[in-house]
Parts: structure tokens; C-alpha cells; sequence
């Protein structure tokens, strides 16, 4: 069985030694970066299959790294922690690109069932549908590549994810809370807005008109269907 690698970008020596401990003990390969910069670089360079990511960095905060790599169209899921309580961050950190969010003091047990259900979404994600084609779209799930005729185009992960969804369940209305649930995995929805802003923008990669999508279509008061 390969070792899954997990890098953990934290400036707290304290959090990184228990972190670094829990998840060896746990079967995973760890690496870590105390600063920003530093994180962000072995974030890029190195194959992992999560990064542990702390908000607040010296050199380069935590909300730059994630929204950097998602433009740098790095797919590797990211779990947020931070110190701070603030709905506002929680929001902003998921809609930049992050897959989960933690507010310290964590439980190490939580953190380590929310690591195991990233990692599951993740697997589940590469298992099942690995290509797909409607209109003049063309998407490889397996290599986080989609073109529009001959434009490509540039998902992030979670749109990826998102549209993926959608496509294994063509034709049928998934509710908000169905897609922060499956999508995202929170048990309770921190806003819909989230999706919404999704939708929103994944509208505008893949419909030739995103005020008018026949693809991606609101179903007024329940939520939404994607029609090929």
C-alpha cells in the first residue's frame, strides 16, 4: 500500500510536532513548512495528497497560498485551520479553493476523521467518471483538464468537483444543502451562498450564455439540474 503524503504548513512548532506525530502514527508521510513562502513553493513542487494549511503565516498568509495554488490550477485538496471565529473567514477561505476549515483549539480526533473524508472524496472523485463530453466541452477528470472547443479552460478543483457532480446526476434536482453535503462534506452548511457563487462561476466557463445556461439550470425554490 503507498504511503499517502500529507504537507503541513504551520508556524506553531507545538501544533506541527502533535500534527506531525498523530499522522505518522496514522500511516502518513509528513512534511512541513513554517512559513508561508517556504509552503507555498513545496506545495507546488512536491506530490502530496493533502496540505494541511495554517491562516495566518509570516511571509505569505494562508488565504494567498490557497488562492494562489488554485490559480496555479494545483488540485490538491487543502484543510484551512486558523485561530480566528469569524463566519467571514470560514466563507472566504472555502470560496478561494479550500476543501474543509478548522478553527483551533481542533480535536485531534475530528481533524483526523476530517482528513479520512477529504482523502475518501477525493478517491471517490478519480474512481468513478474519468471523461466526459456534451456540447463542445470536453473534460478529463483524471488530469484536471477541460477544454471549450478549442479554448481551454481553467476549473479549479472544487469546480471540477462540482461538475463532476452534476454529471453523474444528470438530469436530477440536487438541493444546495445535497451539494455542500456531497461536494464539500460539511454536516451543517456554513451559507448557500457558497454554491451559489459556484454555479455562478462555473456558469461562466462552461455555458455559451451564463445569463441564459441550458446546462446548468436553476430549479426555482429547490436548487439545481444539469441538462447535457
Amino acid at each position: 500500500m503507498i504511503m499517502k503524503k500529507i504537507l503541513v504548513i504551520e508556524d506553531d512548532p507545538a501544533i506541527v510536532q502533535g500534527l506531525k506525530e498523530t499522522l505518522t502514527m496514522e500511516n502518513f508521510s509528513v512534511l512541513t513548512a513554517n512559513d508561508g513562502e517556504k509552503g507555498y513553493r513545496m506545495a507546488k513542487e512536491e506530490n502530496v495528497s493533502l496540505i494541511i494549511l495554517d491562516l495566518m503565516l509570516p511571509k505569505k498568509n494562508g488565504m494567498d497560498i490557497c488562492r494562489d495554488l488554485r490559480k496555479d490550477n494545483i488540485a490538491t485538496p487543502i484543510l484551512m485551520l486558523t485561530s480566528k471565529k469569524q463566519e467571514i473567514d470560514k466563507v472566504l477561505g472555502l470560496e478561494i479553493g479550500a476543501d474543509d476549515y478548522m478553527t483551533k483549539p481542533f480535536s485531534i480526533k475530528e481533524l483526523l476523521a476530517r482528513i479520512k473524508a477529504i482523502l475518501r472524496r477525493q478517491s471517490d472523485m478519480t474512481s468513478a467518471l474519468d471523461e466526459a463530453k456534451f456540447d463542445d466541452i470536453a473534460v478529463d477528470f483524471k488530469r484536471q483538464e477541460a477544454s471549450k472547443g478549442k479554448k481551454q479552460l481553467h476549473l479549479s478543483a472544487k469546480e471540477f468537483q462540482l461538475l463532476k457532480y452534476f454529471l453523474e446526476h444528470e438530469g436530477i434536482v440536487v438541493t444546495r444543502s445535497q451539494l455542500l453535503d456531497d461536494v464539500w462534506g460539511f454536516d451543517v452548511a456554513p451559507t448557500t451562498r457558497t454554491v451559489d457563487n459556484y454555479i455562478l462561476g462555473l456558469r461562466k466557463k462552461i455555458e455559451t450564455k451564463p445569463s441564459r445556461p441550458k446546462h446548468l439550470i436553476t430549479v426555482p425554490t429547490a436548487g439545481y439540474k444539469f441538462v447535457k
